[in-house]
Formats: C-alpha cells, structure tokens, sequence
C-alpha cells in the first residue's frame, strides 16, 4: 500500500461563498487565517488564506443567491477540523463574537475528546477539538500514532507497552 501517489500533506481546501468579504473576515477574525497572494491569472473573483500549515481558497460563487446554507449544525456533515490548545479559549471567543456552536465528546479507551462545531458565513461546518489526546491507531501492524508530530514521541512511548504486549500474544 504505502503512499502510492507520494503525498505529503493537505495543501488546501476549496470553498464557494457567497460573500468573499464576509468569508474573508470570518476565516481571518475567528479562525486566525492569514490572506496570502493569489495568482493573477485567475479570471474570477476569490482569496487565498493560510494558517496551521494549510491554505483556504475562498472562490466567490457565480449564483449566491441560489447557495444554500445550512442552519442546522450537525456533526456528521462535511467538516474540516482543527486542534486547539485550549477548548475552554476556543468556546469562550464563539460565545463572545455571537457564534453558535455545538458541544459534543467522544471517548475511547478512557481517552476523551472535547469537540465543538459551528459554521462559516455560508454554512460549512468547523470542528476545533482537543484530538491529539486520542491515539492514531492504524489497523494493520504499526505503533500507534498522534495526530499532530507535537504529540508523537509521547504518544509511542505510552502506545509501546501495548504494543509489546500484543506481540508477546500473537
């Protein structure tokens, strides 16, 4: 299996708005992105953000009046996520700027997960968690890693006894 087509990272994510201000202001002032240059060969209006090691590209929409936007924040829909250092900063700032959100926590192995969810201007949903605290486990083999490289080296040693102990079983 490996990495078949030698990917490094994720680059980007490609979102239509509405309102390019409006998204710009958002992803800026709430999320801390930063607008980088963007090619001047395009020939429609959009953006280019970066922040966390990613880019957002913002694309203004041709027919926004026939976007739709979701009003509903549901976890199990389409969503990027992030880590954060502190939940409590990330929930204090929503409630403060008027943002409604949606708590929610997942549990595994004693390990738990703060998770909460809200949307951009045009209804995409974002997800800033504490996730680093839950291990990546691949299924076949492999010790068990972060989802950050911050956390790996703690993660493995606490993983290796695990791992070890598997092997003495198999």
């Amino acid at each position: 299996m490996g990495n078949p087509l030698h990917l490094k990272s994720l680059n980007h994510i490609s979102l239509l708005c509405k309102s390019l201000e409006e998204s710009i202001d958002f992803y800026e002032d709430v999320l801390g992105f930063v607008p980088i240059r963007r090619p001047g060969s395009f020939n429609f209006d959009g953006a280019w953000l970066f922040g966390y090691g990613i880019g957002i590209h913002l694309l203004q929409s041709e027919n926004p009046e026939k976007m739709l936007k979701k009003g509903e924040i549901n976890p199990k829909d389409n969503h990027i996520s992030f880590q954060c250092e502190s939940m409590a900063a990330v929930e204090k700032k929503l409630k403060d700027m008027g943002i409604q959100h949606v708590r929610a926590l997942v549990e595994e192995g004693g390990i738990q997960v703060e998770q909460l969810f809200f949307h951009d201007p045009d209804g995409f949903m974002i997800e800033i968690c504490d996730c680093d605290n839950l291990p990546v486990i691949p299924l076949a083999g492999e010790i068990a890693q972060s989802c950050s490289y911050l956390n790996l080296e703690r993660m493995q040693q606490q993983m290796q006894p695990m791992v070890q102990q598997q092997e003495r079983a198999i």
